[in-house]
């Protein structure tokens, strides 16, 4: 087990750049990001018009890709809610609780997960996706 441990420590490189981390490792990648193209990019979601970045996350392992970025916006939680359920009208939930909203989507081999939320007079808007050939559910699009 030791081995193991010092072998996994000893093949992993780290890198920052930029207040950006990326950590290599024999089973994959971890990175983070506070750029917000990059964040959207990797997220292949539009991102809710002038939202501004708070984190960003991915991490590759096994032949998934998860994402995961935190955006805020000065628009009200149901005006963010309107945008992203016109871009996911098929989503397999889409839930409300007292201004916070919930939108969960699959479509080919892709899990997208998004929370709406109010706080401090900001709209905090948390994205997350899964891709993968390992990602199963059933289509939203059907």
């Amino acid at each position: 087990m030791l081995f193991v441990v010092h072998r996994i420590a000893h093949n992993r490189h780290t890198e920052e750049r930029n207040s950006n981390v990326r950590v290599d490792t024999p089973f994959g990648t971890v990175q983070t990001t506070n750029n917000p193209d990059e964040a959207a990019h990797n997220l292949g979601v539009d991102l809710y018009p002038g939202a501004r970045v708070v984190q960003g996350n991915s991490a590759t392992i096994g032949g998934m890709h998860t994402v995961q970025a935190e955006f805020e916006s000065d628009d009200a939680a149901d005006k963010v809610m309107a945008f992203y359920a016109a871009r996911f009208p098929n989503a397999n939930v889409t839930t409300k609780d007292q201004n916070h909203y919930s939108i969960v989507s699959t479509d080919k081999n892709n899990l997208v997960t998004i929370t709406i939320e109010p706080g401090d007079g900001k709209t905090r808007i948390k994205i997350a996706t899964v891709s993968g050939k390992n990602v199963t559910g059933s289509s939203s699009s059907d």
